[in-house]
């Protein structure tokens, strides 16, 4: 079978989403030009040394500085911050298609109006682009939440300029659980060595569900196959499994061979967290309110109903060979957690918690990520960012990727 002779540009390359792509999509030959912000972490350095991978290192925003006369759009929330267009405009030189999932660094909005018309100028034939919803555009009484948003806006923006372009909504990440004390899928530790998950979510209203890591790469992949004369501007709910947390935890607690039990609450945060992640937290609580008795009421995931319905129909005509739940639970999650530090998987045979756990360590907000929720840089190096996962598996910050 020949080789696919198309390429592909990817930004954000060290994200979940776009290294399961990369992975897979330079398995079968195609080639890929791939935007990173650095290359610490193990999934950087796996993209930027596959042979079918072209680098380019560096940010898709930059500080203005005194005289600067590059081709950069300015960020109309903060003057100081530019669109990196040369980066932009160099990533795309020679690609046909693009998987694009864009993040906070900067400002997501117009970084994605500013890919979008790149990708329109030099005549990519399918844009992918990894959106979310405005909950507030399907009911007024419902929040938007700040991280989904952008997006949206940004997929508004794609339809506007006409691109062929198809729009994937991934479910809930399998791979966001952890027993670091992290917002919102904090999977704790109890002393007794079960775990306990805390979120808002109405314990038997669904959800969907996808392993982002395992899934995302071959759906993506048939999209590009069957192509926009199929695909061009359809939505698709990118979630393998439609579970209710109940539903989840039972899956974990036959994945892992412990106890899960799910307990609903206000979301607790334990660590720093950028201020924009907690205005979006604080969003998404009022979205799905932990006072709301009815699972009926529970607004659907994806914002529109019809689009929730189809899953997991819509992603299953995609890729049938998906990683469930149990199936990461068992094989996936004490592998990301020991690489995370931790040591529960390996207790003593009379079955004793273990006495060690690994904790967060502090981190200084990384360049840009202050954009995001329009705060100043004050240089204050004893800001934690407090999201970076350090260990083997989550050197990035793959929680928004």
């Amino acid at each position: 079978m020949p080789s696919p002779d198309k390429t592909i540009a990817v930004i954000n390359a060290s994200g979940r989403q776009a290294a399961s792509l990369i992975r897979i999509a330079t398995a079968v030959g195609y080639k890929v030009r791939a935007q990173l912000r650095n290359l610490v972490g193990v999934i950087a350095t796996e993209v930027a040394t596959n042979p079918n991978v072209t680098t380019f290192v560096g940010d898709l925003y930059v500080r203005k500085k005194p005289n600067d006369d590059r081709d950069v759009t300015s960020n109309a929330h903060n003057p100081d911050i530019l669109v990196n267009h040369d980066l932009i405009t160099e990533l795309f030189n020679g690609a046909q298609l693009a998987f694009i999932n864009t993040t906070f660094y900067g400002n997501e909005i117009q970084i994605g109006e500013a890919v979008a018309d790149v990708a329109k100028q030099v005549g990519v034939q399918h844009f992918v682009y990894s959106s979310m919803p405005d909950h507030a555009t399907y009911n007024s009484a419902w929040p938007s939440l700040p991280l989904w948003a952008a997006k949206h806006s940004v997929e508004d923006y794609i339809r506007k300029i006409s691109l062929p372009a198809t729009f994937v909504y991934t479910g809930v990440y399998n791979n966001n659980f952890t027993s670091l004390p992290y917002p919102l899928f904090c999977m704790e530790l109890q002393p007794d060595g079960s775990f306990e998950w805390l979120a808002p979510f109405h314990p038997r209203a669904k959800l969907p569900w996808l392993d982002a890591e395992h899934d995302v790469g071959p759906a993506i992949l048939q999209l590009f196959k069957e192509g926009p004369s199929k695909w061009d501007g359809k939505r698709i709910a990118l979630a393998y499994e439609h579970l209710t947390p109940l539903e989840v935890c039972e899956m974990f607690q036959r994945g892992v061979g412990r106890p899960v039990r799910y307990k609903r609450g206000p979301i607790k945060v334990q660590v720093r967290i950028p201020e924009g992640y907690r205005e979006h937290l604080e969003a998404l609580e009022k979205l799905f309110s932990p006072t709301n008795e009815d699972p009926k009421q529970q607004p659907p995931y994806f914002g529109d109903q019809a689009l929730e319905d189809s899953c997991p129909e819509g992603a299953l005509a995609l890729w049938e060979g998906p990683r469930g739940m149990e199936e990461y639970a068992r094989e996936i999650f004490p592998l990301e957690e020991e690489a995370n530090g931790m040591t529960w998987m390996f207790e003593d045979e009379e079955g004793m918690p273990p006495t060690e756990v690994a904790t967060i360590t502090p981190t200084t907000i990384p360049e840009g990520l202050e954009e995001a929720s329009g705060e100043e840089d004050d240089d204050d190096e004893s800001v934690d960012e407090g999201l970076v996962m350090r260990g083997l598996k989550r050197d990035e910050e793959q929680w928004l990727a």
